[in-house]
């Protein structure tokens, strides 16, 4: 109720959230698994996966006020530990990267929000209040109150102040998410507008001193420019 304005009232969300279903479900199933109950416990895991598309595994570790908002497509893997108050959005994986026994998925602390598509994977540290922007794929330790973009996952801000000041957005929801893809964009379309005007400059020497084309020179000296 209190993490998303589409509620109307508690029982909207508890006939209709899928997110509230598999945690109260996990709560159970948890419990089962800790107290080494076989076979029923991943069996439940599934029957609750079909009905809400969201995959939490038994062993999987969840502290208290925990919101997957939607949810469809969300993974947790069975050595995840997740703290209080962290919130989930739809398609969001925390994933394991190695075949060995034991810790192998990440840890998130208190407050972590991690965004739409975002995927957290191996053993790794999630800091306190930080934000991992959607689609961000986080390989790396987090330190608290950072948010982190990207493909590998960067971060951009940590403390609320930018590490790469982004353009500013006003009413803009929870935090500034910069966008590197399209910083790096950016860059190289000025640069080949550059390249383009200095193009134009030679042709246009050329004709007047009465030449066919560009020298050799000339485009050797505009493939430097762009290297």
């Amino acid at each position: 109720m209190e993490r998303d304005p589409a509620a109307r009232g508690l029982l909207d969300v508890v006939l209709s959230y899928p997110g509230f279903h598999a945690i109260t479900a996990h709560r159970a199933i948890h419990a089962m698994h800790k107290a080494g109950v076989p076979v029923l416990p991943r069996f439940l895991a599934h029957l609750v996966r079909f009905a809400t598309g969201i995959e939490i595994h038994p062993g999987a570790t969840i502290g208290d006020g925990f919101f997957i908002d939607h949810g469809m497509g969300v993974v947790i893997g069975e050595t995840a530990i997740i703290g209080k108050d962290v919130t989930l959005y739809q398609g969001v994986t925390l994933g394991g990267t190695s075949l060995n026994p034991g810790k192998r998925h990440p840890t998130l602390l208190d407050n972590v929000v991690v965004g739409v598509g975002a995927a957290v994977l191996g053993d790794i540290l999630i800091g306190e209040n930080s934000q991992i922007g959607a689609g961000s794929v986080v390989v790396k330790d987090v330190p608290p109150n950072a948010t982190v973009v990207g493909i590998p996952g960067r971060i951009v801000s940590k403390e609320g102040k930018p590490i790469e000041a982004p353009a500013q957005q006003a009413d803009r929801p929870h935090v500034q998410m910069p966008d590197p893809t399209a910083t790096l964009l950016a860059r190289l379309e000025a640069r080949i507008r550059t390249l383009e005007e200095r193009l134009a400059n030679v042709q246009a020497k050329e004709s007047e001193s009465g030449g066919n084309g560009t020298s050799e020179a000339a485009l050797d000296s505009l493939d430097a420019a762009a290297l």
